[in-house]
């Protein structure tokens, strides 16, 4: 055999060092571990953040009263109807809140601020962040007789409408009549049960679910067109002749404007279509 057949034999036959299969081992394990730091990376992403101020959420809640366990408010209609307060008129369901708007009581309001996304709370409200205190100043005692020519048949517990402002009949007898002016609840810690169903996050799902709040039940039944600052709001059939409807767009626009000041005019549209032929 030749020298240079002795070398290539030589060569054939080497076997790598361990320092070199360390480093092709290091090389095969890299892509892995970068993979693995990627896949956590993409977790921490995705991961909600929390309620603030401003945000457009949806909120299953019930409120009770924390010393009597009572319930006043809920979204539930099965807890509605178990607790004495179901309402036909009332559409049950996740409410529509704009955190820091003070749609809802202002200690409760003030709490959903770094709540997440599926997540439940249960809050306790002292007075002074829930209905108020109670004012000894808003309590007052008129005629029975008066309230009879007004129309007004007073019963004790009964809520009227007296002279412009709203009160709770506290006492009946004796020919007088006690009007407490204060908030029902007013003086009164209160609960409230909640979880964050869900948060808009486009200007398109945020237009729509304000219409909820002034055409319940009809929202999706409109068309919404947004071009620029201007906005078209194509009404269905289906409204043309409900009652205060020019208060409800009003009350929209109103809405729209406060939330989006980029948009500058809403167009409302009503289309009356050819009906088809009976034929």
């Amino acid at each position: 055999m030749s020298e240079e057949d002795k070398t290539v034999e030589k060569v054939k036959k080497r076997k790598p060092k361990a320092s070199e299969g360390a480093t092709r081992k290091k090389k095969k394990e890299l892509p892995v571990k970068e993979e693995k730091e990627k896949e956590e990376s993409e977790v921490k992403e995705e991961e909600p953040r929390p309620v603030s101020k401003g945000d457009f959420i949806l909120v299953e809640l019930t409120g009770r009263v924390a010393e009597t366990n009572e319930i006043f408010d809920t979204t539930s209609e099965e807890e509605a109807k178990s607790s004495g307060i179901y309402s036909e008129q009332e559409k049950y369901g996740p409410r529509l809140i704009v955190v820091g708007e003070k749609w809802i009581p202002e200690g409760v309001d003030k709490r959903l601020e770094g709540l997440k996304v599926g997540e439940e709370a249960l809050i306790e409200i002292p007075p002074g962040e829930a209905f108020g205190e109670r004012d000894a100043t808003n309590i007052r005692t008129v005629p029975y007789r008066l309230l009879r020519s007004k129309g007004i048949n007073p019963s004790l517990g009964s809520q009227i409408e007296f002279e412009g402002r709203r009160a709770t009949v506290r006492s009946v007898g004796a020919g007088r009549v006690q009007l407490d002016y204060n908030p029902p609840l007013a003086g009164r810690n209160v609960t409230y049960k909640l979880k964050i169903v869900k948060r808009f996050e486009t200007d398109d799902e945020k237009l729509r679910v304000l219409l909820s709040r002034r055409f319940q039940g009809f929202e999706d039944k409109f068309d919404l067109k947004l071009s620029g600052k201007n906005l078209r709001v194509e009404e269905p059939e289906e409204i043309f002749f409900a009652e205060n409807l020019q208060i409800a767009k009003r009350a929209y626009a109103i809405d729209v404007h406060k939330f989006f000041p980029g948009i500058e005019n809403i167009e409302f549209v009503e289309t009356i279509k050819r009906k088809g032929s009976s034929q």
